[in-house]
């Protein structure tokens, strides 16, 4: 879209720019991702056909949120399940059989547990897909031709660079943490 194209009040379309690493091993990627963080590159990502042991550690990232999502979501569901079932027997329709209390705890565990267990699996699901922004039919490293065995067998660590970040400069340096090969890609405008 040209500028003549865009509407009057439509900001111009800055891309963002990335360069997509290429590592030898499993090893190379672990060591060299650090290496890049220490350099003073934020904003990686690492891709691999397999997980690896102490990606996290060295992407720097904290501790998952996704726990306290699942335990949210099933407290809740207890709590929704133990609320519904105790205004159903209680407020709303009490019934007096062989006169026995309207409420009895014992009976209610089963559904309050089927409920939480329910309600916490859903939060994972989409607490996950949430969190990891998924999903995302497209990303700007997908404009790599080698980014395309990402998945099959090679090791890629991707670096968004601010803007006014000189791209040959991150070149040079994931050269120096052990890039097998690098490149520098643009979002393309959509």
């Amino acid at each position: 879209m040209s500028s003549s194209e865009q509407g009057h009040g439509d900001p111009p379309f800055i891309p963002r720019r990335f360069v997509v690493v290429e590592f030898p091993s499993p090893q190379a990627l672990l060591d060299g991702t650090p290496k890049m963080r220490e350099a003073g590159y934020a904003q990686l990502d690492t891709h691999s056909p397999f997980p690896i042991h102490g990606l996290e550690e060295a992407l720097g990232l904290k501790r998952p949120k996704i726990p306290l999502i699942v335990l949210c979501g099933a407290i809740a569901g207890a709590c929704i399940a133990y609320s519904l079932i105790y205004f159903c027997n209680v407020i709303d329709w009490p019934l007096n059989i062989g006169n026995r209390p309207a409420h009895g705890p014992p009976a209610n565990i089963p559904i309050t547990f089927e409920l939480a267990v329910l309600l916490g699996g859903g939060s994972s699901f989409f607490g996950f897909f949430a969190l990891a922004g998924l999903p995302r039919p497209y990303h700007p490293v997908f404009e790599s031709n080698e980014f395309l065995r990402a998945s099959i067998d090679s090791f890629f660590l991707s670096i968004e660079l601010p803007p006014g970040t000189d791209a040959e400069r991150a070149l040079a340096d994931v050269r120096a943490a052990g890039a097998m090969s690098a490149e520098g890609v643009a979002e393309s405008e959509r």
